[in-house]
Parts: C-alpha cells; structure tokens; sequence
C-alpha cells in the first residue's frame, strides 16, 4: 500500500473507472462513490483481484445535499493516509433534446455545479486543516465557450471552472493542489451517440493523464493536450462570428 486513499466521486463513469485503476495500480486505498453500487462493486472486485488493494463501495448522490456531512464521515471512517479526491459527475444533454425543458436544464445545472460545489464545501475544510491531499476535478472544454449545441451544460462547466480557480488560490498555501481538468471528446457513456466527434480518446489514456496531472500538482490541464490548441483558436473567434457557427 502507498499509504494514500482516492475518493472516487462518481465511480461509474469510464473515466472514473480508469482512474480507480491508476490509484489501485499506485497501491492507493480506493474509496468508489457513486449511485450505480452493483457497477461499483463489480469495479471494487476488478481492483481487488488485479492489484491486490483495499477498496470500498459507497452510496453518493450529489444533489442529496443534506446527506454530504454524514457521507465525509464515512468517507474518513474508511481513509488511510492523506486523502485525495477524484470527481467526475456530471448531467449533459444537448440543445435539441431539452426543448425547453426547463427542469431538465435545472437538473444539469445541479449535477454538473451545485452537487459538485456542495461536496467540496464539505471537503475544503478538512483537506485545508490536514494541509495534504490532491483535489482533481473533471472540467470540460464546453466550459470554455458556449456552444449553441450544449450551453446549459458548458454553462454549469464554466461555473465549475470558476469555483475551483478560486479554491485553488484558497488551498494551495496549505500544500492542498487543486487541478482542473477540461477533457476533450472521449470515449464514454456520456458522449456515445453524439454526432459530430472527432479526435476522440480512450477513457484509459485519459485516466492516465490526468493521474500525471495530479501527481505533478497541475492546475489547469486539457486531456489531450492538444485540446489546448484547440479551445484557445476558439476562443479567439469573435462574438459576432462565434454565433453563425452551429457546432
């Protein structure tokens, strides 16, 4: 064993579970979190058998925000050594599916933002007090311009990308790091389907980046990298330009 713990928020998406599988690789106590406790378990096995680590399955909603508080003392109950957290939840849908739904936008709003920004209410102060611990969370590069094609989504992202620059500038005197990470198209559950992909990665070579990432102590990351050239052109494009493009 290492010595570390990983939270895993939101353990049953592909990208989470690759990276479960980079921290049971590093010999690191697993903790998977999430609502999907039978795909949970299934990964708790797989990592048990393949490295020979101690994992545990926990049931975490991030829009159940009165039951964070009681959630964290499980998660403490459970930890061995510094703590780090992995988070990767989220809601996506794109324009034309929502037609106006206006309690399904809500909802993304919530998974996608508030949920996280309630957990990590909870998280900040103790991560703070013990002064160790990586906080790597799962960004977008929607988050980074609105798309005519997803904006309720990049919308919560852009909120989550501001939160964590200001956690970040809170934390890092305590020897906390806190990086964001703004994947590009990958592989995965959520994107499958979506017309109009390209360049698109495996959820393994992402986990393995960002894993990269947070050992380094990165602050703002894009999986791949080239994502980076990518967003800043389109970042460049002007307002009046920017919306005649329909992507």
């Amino acid at each position: 064993m290492s010595g570390e713990s990983w939270l895993i928020l939101g353990a049953s998406s592909a990208i989470a579970r690759a990276f479960a599988g980079e921290a049971a690789a590093r010999g690191d106590l697993v903790l998977l979190a999430g609502r999907d406790q039978e795909d949970m378990a299934t990964t708790a096995c797989d990592l048990e058998v393949r490295y020979g680590v101690e994992t545990h399955v926990l049931l975490f909603d991030a829009t159940a925000y009165e039951g964070h508080a009681v959630f964290l003392e499980r998660v403490l109950e459970r930890r061995k050594g510094p703590l780090n957290v992995f988070l990767a939840v989220a809601a996506m849908a794109e324009t034309a599916e929502l037609a106006g739904d206006t309690p399904r936008e809500l909802a993304i709003a919530e998974a996608t933002f508030l949920g996280p920004l309630s957990i990590l209410s909870h998280l900040t102060p103790l991560l703070e007090a013990e002064s160790a611990g990586r906080l790597v969370v799962l960004g977008s590069v929607a988050g980074d311009r609105g798309r005519p094609k997803n904006y309720a989504y990049g919308a919560a992202k852009a909120g989550l990308h501001a939160y964590l620059q200001g956690l970040r500038s809170r934390l890092w005197k305590t020897g906390v790091s806190v990086t964001t990470i703004k994947p590009g198209f990958v592989d995965t559950a959520m994107t499958w389907g979506l017309e109009g992909l390209f360049l698109v990665a495996s959820p393994e070579a992402a986990a393995r980046a960002i894993m990269r990432h947070a050992l380094a102590g990165a602050e703002v990351r894009y999986v791949p990298a080239f994502w980076w050239l990518i967003m800043t052109l389109i970042k460049l494009v002007p307002e009046r330009l920017f919306k005649r493009l329909d992507f």
